[in-house]
């Protein structure tokens, strides 16, 4: 590990007990925090998220978050009005800039949802978590309320699979680690770089793209070492994540998405072909399936002329 990792890993790795609530809501002053929760038939798990937050983070006594967004990627389900009864604003993704045909993907959601939140710190949350502690928003928000050289904070915890302990996520520890120690070596204290619980200034998302798919996290975290520097990264323990886990082939179509997005960073020029072949025993044998890889990346959101038009509103 280079020295300078080892030095930020001293400096800019916390545990949320690092910072006690009241230390937090004391470094709040006049910042407002927006929490978005990207949900695609999440029914069973989004209403109990949103209950969590506004009951302990959304009160006259714990004034910590100011908005709470559930971003619908059209879901089948219940998921809208669960949330909806849980206390959150539940937006269709489809119709937040309805000029840009929405493509699927979760980093095409968190790209919209910068269109219909306005706080200063915007947090993202998976909605699929299970037995899920406020912990996760305090934790990732503490430290952006707190020095003001942060910009940019990842979770960090335990992924158990099964009754099986671990740290790292099967495509975290197949593919994106080893990109980032390869090729982003200054990343590699990262425990969980392809978390989808983060928190960042809305002055430093609004100038980076987002990567439409599953590669939207990678993206994110290496464009934002270019952009502000390595010392404005930082990484927060949170405890234990609990959430639903993906089929092999799913894995694979996300560690797809992902090298693409490391290898567009890398490059900047000629792309592999966008697309994954892989197979399902079926009446004849082994049959071939083959998805498209998410080659799409949306622009900084600064760019966008509605956008531009809200801010000055």
């Amino acid at each position: 590990m280079l020295e300078e990792v080892e030095r930020w890993l001293t400096r800019r790795s916390w545990s949320v007990s690092d910072r006690p609530l009241e230390r937090v809501l004391a470094a709040k002053r006049g910042t407002t925090v927006s929490v978005v929760l990207p949900a695609l038939n999440e029914e069973a798990t989004v209403g109990d998220i949103v209950s969590v937050i506004r009951r302990e983070l959304m009160t006259d006594a714990v004034p910590l978050v100011d908005e709470l967004v559930v971003i619908d990627s059209g879901s089948t389900d219940r998921t809208a009005e669960v949330a909806a009864a849980a206390g959150a604003r539940v937006v269709a993704r489809d119709d937040i800039l309805p000029r840009i045909p929405a493509v699927p993907g979760k980093g095409e959601v968190l790209w919209r949802s910068l269109m219909v939140t306005s706080g200063d710190v915007v947090c993202f949350v998976d909605a699929d978590l299970r037995d899920f502690s406020a912990d996760f928003v305090t934790g990732i928000v503490g430290p952006l309320l707190t020095d003001p050289d942060v910009e940019f904070v990842k979770a960090m915890y335990d992924r158990p699979f099964g009754d099986t302990p671990g740290q790292g996520g099967r495509v975290t520890e197949l593919v994106a680690r080893p990109l980032l120690n390869l090729h982003w070596p200054r990343l590699a204290g990262f425990v969980q770089p392809l978390g989808g619980e983060y928190a960042a200034r809305r002055s430093l998302l609004e100038r980076l793209p987002f990567p439409v798919g599953y590669g939207v996290e990678l993206g994110l975290l290496v464009d934002a070492l270019h952009t502000v520097g390595l010392d404005a990264l930082a990484q927060v323990d949170v405890g234990v994540r609990k959430h639903r886990h993906q089929d092999g082939r799913a894995l694979g179509r996300m560690a797809a998405a992902i090298y693409r997005t490391a290898q567009l960073r890398l490059s900047r020029g000629h792309l592999v072909r966008p697309w994954l072949t892989q197979f399902e025993r079926g009446p004849e044998g082994f049959e071939p399936r083959t998805y498209a890889v998410d080659t799409e990346e949306r622009p900084p959101m600064a760019e966008i002329t509605e956008y531009a038009h809200r801010r000055v509103a």
